[in-house]
This record gives C-alpha cells, sequence and structure tokens, in this order.
C-alpha cells in the first residue's frame, strides 16, 4: 500500500492519478457525446444532409488528425515551466477549450451548422493539446503495474461520458435549444476541467504560474537540432513493411466505418422516422454495452490468444456484420431491423480496437519514438475517420446502401488477410488505449486514451 505523503494533490499519490486521468476521460466524453452524437442527430432531424453531417464530423475531428504533428513536439520537448511541463500546456488548453465551448452560447437559439462546426474545430484544437500533455503525463507518472488500471479508468470515463453526453444533450437539444444545451455543457465540463489545476506533477510544483523553471536542455543543443533529431526517429520507425501495413490498415478501418454508418444514421431519421432522441439514446446504449462490458470480457482472451489471432478474428466478424446488414438493407428490412443493423455495426467494431490497439502498441514500443509513433497510428485512424465522413453523402447519393455494406465488408476482408505480427506479447490487452476524437461515439463504439 502506498504510503501517505504530506503535501498538495499530485501524481506521485496513484488515488490521484487515477482520479485526474479518468476525469479528463471524462470530459472527453461528455463532449464528443455533444458534439458527435447528439447534435449531429439533432441536425439530422432538422433535415439536414448527410453530406453536411459528415462535413461537421470532419471539421470536428481534423485537429485529432493534425495531433502528432501539431502538438507531439510541443509536449515532447518539454519545457521547462514551474507549474510543471506538461501540466502548464494541460490547464492553458483547457483554458481555451472551455472558452470555446462557453462561445456557444453567443449563437443564438438556430446557429447553422457550419457556424456550430467552427467553433467546434477551435475546440478540437484545444482539446488536442490537452489530449496530448495527458498522455504524456501517464507515460512519465504510471508505472507498469498501474497500467491496466489507469487504461480502465480512462476508458471507463470516456464511454461513460460519451454515453451520458449523447443521452442528456439529445434531451436537451430537442427540448430546450443549444443555448440552454451548451450553458449546461459548460457547467459539467468546467468541474472536470477543475481537476487539472488541483493536482500537479509533482508536489513542489507552483499551483499556477506562467513562468518558466531552469532550463534542463544540454548546452550547445537548440530546438532545431532536437526537431530533427526526433524526426528521423520517427520517420525511421515507419520504414518497416509491418509498419506501413499496419498504418494503411488503421486508416481503413475507419474509413470503411464512417462510409458506411453516417449515411445510414442520418436515413434512419430522414426517411424512417426516428426520433434525433430515440438515435441518441440508442447509440449510447450500444457504446456502453461495446466500451465497457464487451471489452472488459474479451481483453482476457486477447491476453489468452495474443493480439493478432483476436484482431484477424474481429476484423472477418467486423465483415460478416457489414455483410449481414447490407443483407438485410438489401431485403428491404432497413427500417424495421434499424436497431439490430447500428448493433453490428457500432459493438462489434468497438470490440475490434480492444485487440487493434495492444498491436498498435506493441509496434510503437519497438520503434525510437514510441510516443508519438503510437499517436501517428491514431491520427491516421482519425484520418480515416475524416475522410471517410467527409466522402459518405456523396457515395450515398450515387451507391446504394447495400453496396456500401458489402464493400465495407470486402475491406474489412482484406485487412483479415494483412495483419501483421507484433514484435512480442502485450502486458495488458487493456493497455493504453486510443485518443479522444471520439467518432466512434456517434457510431456507437468505443475509444479511449493514447
Amino acid at each position: 500500500m502506498e504510503p501517505v505523503r504530506p503535501g498538495p494533490p499530485s501524481l506521485r499519490s496513484s488515488s490521484w492519478r487515477f482520479g485526474l486521468f479518468t476525469l479528463l476521460y471524462l470530459y472527453q466524453g461528455v463532449v464528443a457525446g455533444f458534439a458527435l452524437t447528439a447534435l449531429a442527430n439533432h441536425f439530422a432531424a432538422a433535415g439536414t444532409s448527410a453530406t453536411d453531417i459528415g462535413r461537421h464530423l470532419a471539421i470536428v475531428g481534423l485537429p485529432w488528425v493534425l495531433q502528432p504533428l501539431l502538438w507531439g513536439p510541443v509536449i515532447d520537448r518539454a519545457s521547462p515551466y514551474s507549474m510543471g511541463p506538461r501540466r502548464y500546456w494541460l490547464v492553458l488548453s483547457l483554458a481555451f477549450a472551455q472558452a470555446c465551448l462557453a462561445s456557444l452560447l453567443l449563437l443564438g437559439e438556430a446557429p447553422s451548422l457550419t457556424t456550430v462546426s467552427a467553433v467546434l474545430f477551435l475546440h478540437s484544437m484545444a482539446a488536442s493539446l490537452a489530449d496530448t500533455a495527458t498522455d504524456r503525463m501517464i507515460a512519465d507518472s504510471v508505472p507498469d503495474d498501474e497500467l491496466g488500471r489507469t487504461s480502465a479508468g480512462t476508458r471507463a470515463g470516456f464511454v461513460i461520458g460519451s454515453a451520458a453526453g449523447a443521452a442528456i444533450f439529445a434531451w436537451l437539444l430537442a427540448g430546450k435549444g443549444l443555448p440552454v444545451a451548451a450553458g449546461v455543457l459548460c457547467a459539467l465540463t468546467t468541474s472536470l476541467a477543475l481537476t487539472a489545476i488541483l493536482v500537479r506533477e509533482t508536489p513542489g510544483d507552483r499551483f499556477l504560474s506562467p513562468h518558466r523553471a531552469a532550463s534542463t536542455r544540454a548546452p550547445g543543443r537548440g530546438r532545431a537540432s532536437e526537431m530533427i533529431s526526433f524526426a528521423r526517429r520517427l520517420l525511421a520507425a515507419f520504414r518497416t513493411r509491418d509498419a506501413t501495413i499496419l498504418l494503411t490498415m488503421c486508416f481503413a478501418i475507419d474509413f470503411g466505418l464512417a462510409l458506411f454508418q453516417v449515411p445510414f444514421t442520418v436515413a434512419l431519421v430522414q426517411v424512417h422516422g426516428w426520433t434525433a432522441g430515440d438515435l441518441s439514446r440508442l447509440q449510447a446504449g450500444l457504446a456502453l454495452l461495446g466500451g465497457t462490458l464487451g471489452a472488459a470480457g474479451l481483453g482476457a482472451a486477447v491476453d489468452r490468444v495474443g493480439p493478432r489471432r483476436a484482431l484477424r478474428t474481429l476484423l472477418f466478424a467486423c465483415a460478416v456484420a457489414l455483410g449481414a446488414a447490407g443483407a438485410l438493407i438489401g431485403a428491404g428490412l432497413e427500417a424495421t431491423a434499424g436497431p439490430f443493423i447500428i448493433g453490428l455495426t457500432s459493438v462489434v467494431p468497438a470490440l475490434l480496437y480492444v485487440a487493434l490497439l495492444p498491436t498498435v502498441l506493441l509496434a510503437s514500443r519497438a520503434g525510437h519514438a514510441s510516443a508519438t509513433q503510437f499517436q501517428v497510428y491514431m491520427a491516421a485512424m482519425n484520418l480515416g475517420d475524416v475522410v471517410g465522413s467527409a466522402l459518405a453523402g456523396t457515395l450515398a447519393a450515387v451507391m446504394a446502401p447495400t453496396l456500401v455494406a458489402f464493400g465495407v465488408a470486402i475491406l474489412f476482408l482484406v485487412c483479415t488477410r494483412s495483419v501483421p505480427t507484433p514484435g512480442h506479447r502485450p502486458a495488458s490487452a487493456n493497455g493504453l488505449q486510443r485518443p479522444m476524437l471520439g467518432r466512434r461515439s456517434l457510431r456507437g463504439t468505443d475509444t479511449s486514451e493514447g
């Protein structure tokens, strides 16, 4: 048992570490449930096209694609601030993120989706910086024997936040309007963001201070040479065949899911008479099911059989699920079998990530810039999400949903055949998880930390 240490709350304490990181991912989940599920369904119910909904999702998700390039070098340099090298950026980025959410209150009762997307884009810029700082704090402070517990906390935080955010804000948007929903969102997220101020990296850090501490950079080594050396190590990590295959697979998985799921959920509201609230509640429940109970049960199986075998099995299961969805739609059962189709194409992909992420983590550990390398793999997934969401409406206008589902099923079969072999077995199948773009929450699946 860890001895009690005097002084302010800090990451030296296991309980404060667990609490801080869980609440930070709860924050991400609440915003994702609002922005990517409840808000998207709300505008779909108002008649917004699948193309415009996809554009909204792409705009909000773009900063998460660029996250390794934008913020990885900023955080990796670990500039010595007196309030902590990572915590300085965490607090600063969360303050800006909250300012962005507060600006939603100024948009009125019926702003355009484009305007809302622009505000949430700025929020994503700040939130992706906060996520990068959080991931580095986890890597720096959590011992190996606590990684599983920490990952479980962040997974639960994000999934519960996204499910609750989708359900709560779907009801508020429908019954009270955007200003009230935005006000509740600001209140909830501010209370969660304040934990970043309360918990310090080390007990000796300043509570709040913009000042730098003494520099720890080696004499004669400037930032330019550090950046060049870092870039070379990162590029070297992706020159292998297996790394290229895995990077392509990360993109393809989310690209295919977005192509099918975005127009299908819009059609349920606009064509088949579902309400935005009913759809959001179903998606929230499936996200909670797949991201907690299902993933927890599957984690032990991944540990037993290894991530490669589990990943191939679940990729094949996704292909079967998409094929079954296409067959049901082709048989004219899209409306009556809607909940079953959403379940197939949401819960199964959510379980896929339980095997995919340990594979990515092992590949990243084998490289020369492991932390940012992991984020590049995750950015590839987010890029697939963004590109698929942007193209989904256009593709749906020229191709029947049955053909889209069958095409995505074939894509998953190709991925099944291409799974590379990881370097070694993970210590835990529930290791570090994916950072929060949160797009999975819109489509009913789950993401967590990187």
